[in-house]
């Protein structure tokens, strides 16, 4: 996690695949909040997290099995629907719904809270954080408080609600696939959770009583062919990969991109309207996990 916080050129360990994953879920992360937004013109949330997961799933389950690669085993698949039920039923789908009624920009500022709850639940392994790292936890945390007494939030307690259980569900799915729940190697154990998760996601469509209109506006399709080209095949298999391969802190280190980039393309290309009060909350925020980030580097 130390290389979050140097120069990546100067950051040894980093090998080209995780500079790549790393600029994926960095960049293309941070636009896929947008994306969200525009798709939601015409699919309802539960339903476009759901058939953006199955239609990657399917498409990176079946180039696996064509090189050869074998299905999960029993146990395998049942990691994959506990991991995909929090991380793409809870996590997306909880994101899907808050941006219903709370811009994208405010939606993923909140979620720049993600590493912080992540070091929390690390307490139940025996990773105690350092003071530096508390001091980072303590301050994102008077952010997110912040932030939640912003007119966008303000005026809208469900979507506080979905977006809070969405980072709870997100970060629970984190430690868990790295800890106790363990995917099958490689894409496909990524790919069975996106099934596992897509799936579960189209039941709550369904039981929610989500349906489509009649007429499905074009850029609510090019939206959600880019969550599943870009969102799901690009950014979330790399993500999985850092989850793999790396810290759990450095695969969160997202989060302090994303707002930023989230909350620019909300204004410019959405017209969204951010108040004084909650670019300074997400700023405290953002402050909060690099001093998380810093504290983590220091440690190890």
């Amino acid at each position: 996690m130390n290389t979050t916080t140097l120069p990546l050129k100067n950051a040894p360990g980093l090998s080209p695949l995780l500079l790549l994953c790393l600029a994926a879920t960095w960049l293309v992360w941070g636009s896929t909040y947008l994306a969200i937004k525009i798709a939601l013109v015409s699919l309802p949330p539960f339903f476009q997290m759901g058939s953006r997961f199955l239609v990657a799933g399917v498409l990176l389950a079946g180039w696996m099995r064509w090189r050869g690669a074998p299905w999960p085993s029993r146990r395998q698949w049942l990691h994959a629907l506990v991991i995909g039920g929090l991380m793409l039923g809870g996590g997306m789908g909880g994101t899907a719904t808050a941006e219903q009624t709370v811009g994208s920009g405010l939606v993923v500022a909140f979620i720049a809270v993600m590493p912080l709850m992540i070091a929390g639940l690390n307490l139940l392994w025996g990773e105690k954080p350092t003071r530096l790292e508390s001091a980072g936890i303590a301050l994102g945390l008077l952010g997110v408080l912040l932030l939640t007494q912003g007119q966008g939030f303000g005026a809208s307690p469900a979507g506080l609600v979905a977006i809070s259980v969405a980072c709870a569900s997100w970060a629970v799915g984190s430690v868990l696939s790295q800890r106790s729940l363990p995917l099958a190697p490689g894409p496909m154990g990524f790919a069975s959770e996106m099934l596992a998760g897509g799936l579960l996601l189209m039941g709550l469509s369904l039981v929610s009583g989500e349906t489509l209109p009649g007429h499905i506006e074009p850029q609510a399709l090019w939206a959600w062919a880019y969550l599943v080209v870009f969102g799901s095949l690009v950014a979330f298999n790399a993500y999985m990969v850092l989850l793999a391969q790396a810290s759990a802190g450095l695969a969160s280190s997202y989060s302090f991109v994303n707002p930023v980039i989230a909350m620019l393309l909300g204004v410019t290309l959405a017209g969204e309207q951010i108040s004084g009060h909650e670019w300074l909350a997400a700023g405290v925020v953002l402050v909060g996990v690099v001093l998380l980030l810093m504290g983590r580097a220091r440690n190890r």
